[in-house]
């Protein structure tokens, strides 16, 4: 349990702290269930982030990377048979990468074993709301 805060720094430091630390449990949590799946960390990143047809800049947003990094885990996703390149419809520089019913097969099995013994069970589903929007609101500059 938290420590009475004596000054805002204080709060800031231990909040802070205890952010890292949950995220750092959910990436461990995340790395160990991909692997069960024989896919890596940022490939398991990449399908859970894949909620629909995006274009390769927007994953990489999604996944906080460069877009470089993204277009070697699509390469590697599109020649395991995960994912395909299609021709956006609104740009025609730009592809978008869409699961194929392989990809989708995997990213509900990869959601799946993710929900199994998350880092946020603990939480009851009213408090995952409240977290959510508390992050959201302190995410908003």
């Amino acid at each position: 349990m938290a420590t009475e805060r004596e000054t805002p720094a204080d709060g800031d430091r231990q909040l802070c702290g205890l952010v890292k630390d949950l995220a750092n449990h959910i990436e461990a949590h995340l790395r160990v269930r991909a692997a069960t799946l024989g896919l890596t960390a940022s490939q398991g990143t990449a399908l859970r982030e894949l909620t629909g047809p995006m274009t390769l800049r927007e994953l990489a947003e999604r996944m906080s990377c460069e877009p470089s990094n993204v277009t070697f885990l699509a390469d590697r996703l599109e020649e395991q048979g995960y994912l395909e390149r299609h021709p956006h419809p609104g740009d025609r520089r730009a592809k978008q990468l869409v699961l194929t019913p392989k990809g989708t097969e995997l990213r509900e099995r990869l959601l799946e074993l993710l929900s199994e013994d998350s880092p946020l069970s603990p939480l009851a589903p009213e408090e995952q709301d409240a977290l959510q929007h508390l992050l959201t609101r302190a995410l908003i500059r």
